[in-house]
């Protein structure tokens, strides 16, 4: 549908916490049956307004319009009851319970107090079944992979009269092929007058998959059109208020001695024979699909899995990774893919984080408090860290300035090799840009970086070198003026080394 009958409108929502304003004034109109991407740098206020929505904040001053009509709820049972729908990017689901118990939690058909199991099985596979999904509806959640974990929400919202579908950061975890599977879910449901609203960073699915954008900047609504009305490059520009000439601050700086070199490294079914370097100043990416291994060598590396055979030295000395402790002390630093699970302490704040590491602050056994915050203040400043004072909680910063504070941690440490492991998956594109400045500055201070990326564009933009993996072998490696992404593309998808 693409006449202009509006399912939602949201007209100059305000909400405000202590000492921040973290929305002022938005406007958003949802058209029938269309999808409706809000884009916007982390901390620009679109988890607050899904929230609002959603019933879990109350707004300070505005109006939300459902089918013309002002609607205000108390909690998100309200919302859903209304019609509304929220699939957050963390799905809310119970991993133990069966297929049919999670599309039915909390409206399971009774009788006198007790579930009625037979009914809800079968009507469990009946919405099943209408949806193409050939799942036993006995079958427990956590057997599913989470792409298809992520279709039954959307299945649920459905099946209990959603007309008005939000999806938070969707594709963050599911491959390409999920991907496609989760757009034609969406496209099929828009032309049953199904409406979305789709927060997502990634330009490519954004281009793909939406028929209006609303921009949001500092809690305000920017400017919202057609998809048809924008290009990437303008998109960018609206988010960090100002014109974005070249994303990827690739600068040219002296490329030192060899620091790090690697030979016919193996580990048993992940990856055989793989040789690489990396000098001084250079920042060297690992390019390949998911599976081929990249991320497996660099823990290695560091000592976070076991290494097989194979030799590395570091300034032309042997080294051996035993462990991570082994690792730090050798100068040879990580920041791993999974920030929640394998860098942050959620719980603890920036201080207690970025100093986790370092020797600088302590007397002996004690902490020396005043030179831990004294160095850790620095450290965030330097990095541009956005929270309220470096005593914030680092779990309720946004995705970016954790990945800041990581990287503040292992800049407390003298480096001869830093690992980014997907160091700007899931942050928005100011976040990224940030990321990529202090990468550049660190490969012009002598830093040698390795970078693997899942993002082409990424690892075009800022590497001297791209090594390609394939099927645990490494199958080539480009240097910057043979850069292609069809030449990468290539190597990424070849069967034997």
């Amino acid at each position: 549908m693409t006449e202009k009958v509006y399912k939602m409108q949201l007209e100059n929502i305000s909400k405000s916490f202590p000492g921040v304003k973290a929305l002022d004034d938005v406007n958003i109109t949802l058209r029938a049956g269309t999808v409706h991407a809000i884009v916007g740098e982390n901390g620009a206020g679109k988890s607050t307004l899904m929230k609002i929505i959603n019933g879990l904040y109350k707004r300070d001053t505005g109006r939300i319009l459902l089918d013309g009509k002002e609607v205000s709820f108390s909690g998100p049972m309200e919302s859903s009851e209304a019609g509304i729908a929220m699939i957050y990017q963390e799905l809310n689901y119970f991993p133990e319970l069966t297929i049919a118990e999670n599309i039915f939690m909390k409206r399971q058909p009774s009788k006198a107090g007790y579930v009625k199991w037979r009914e809800m099985m079968d009507q469990a596979q009946k919405i099943l079944d209408y949806n193409n999904l050939s799942y036993d509806p006995k079958m427990k959640i956590k057997d599913l992979p989470i792409a298809n974990i992520q279709m039954l929400e959307i299945v649920k919202a459905v099946a209990f009269k959603a007309q008005v579908i939000i999806m938070d950061e969707p594709t963050s975890s599911i491959s390409d092929k999920e991907v496609k599977m989760l757009f034609d879910t969406i496209v099929r449901l828009k032309e049953q007058g199904i409406s979305f609203l789709y927060i997502s960073h990634k330009m490519d699915e954004i281009f793909k998959i939406a028929d209006d954008l609303t921009i949001i900047r500092d809690g305000k609504s920017i400017i919202s059109g057609p998809i048809s009305q924008f290009t990437e490059d303008s998109i960018i520009a609206h988010m960090v208020g100002r014109s974005i000439e070249n994303i990827y601050p690739k600068v040219k700086v002296p490329i030192g001695e060899i620091v790090f070199e690697a030979k016919k490294l193996c580990s048993e079914r992940t990856f055989k024979d793989v040789s690489l370097h990396v000098k001084k100043g250079e920042i060297v990416g690992m390019a390949g699909l998911v599976g081929a291994g990249r991320s497996e060598v660099c823990r290695s590396i560091f000592g976070l899995d076991p290494l097989d055979s194979g030799e590395i030295t570091l300034s032309g000395k042997p080294y051996v990774p035993k462990n991570v402790s082994h690792a730090i002390k050798n100068k040879v630093l990580m920041i791993t893919e999974d920030r929640k699970k394998e860098g942050i302490i959620g719980v603890r704040s920036c201080r207690e984080n970025i100093t986790l590491a370092s020797h600088r602050v302590r007397s002996g056994i004690f902490m020396n408090l005043k030179k831990e915050m004294k160095e850790a203040t620095e450290m965030s400043d330097k990095l541009k860290v956005r929270f309220a004072g470096i005593e914030t909680t680092i779990g309720s910063l946004s995705g970016g300035n954790q990945q800041k504070v990581l990287l503040a941690r292992w800049l407390m440490l003298e480096s001869d090799l830093l690992i980014l492991d997907e160091p700007t998956r899931g942050i928005d594109i100011g976040a990224k840009l940030e990321i990529y400045n202090i990468m550049t500055d660190l490969a012009k201070k002598g830093y040698a970086i390795l970078m693997i990326s899942s993002e082409l564009p990424e690892l075009l933009g800022m590497c001297d070198r791209i090594y390609v993996m394939s099927q645990g072998y490494i199958t080539g490696c480009l240097d910057r003026q043979d850069f292609a992404q069809e030449k990468v593309m290539q190597l990424a998808t070849r069967s034997e080394k």
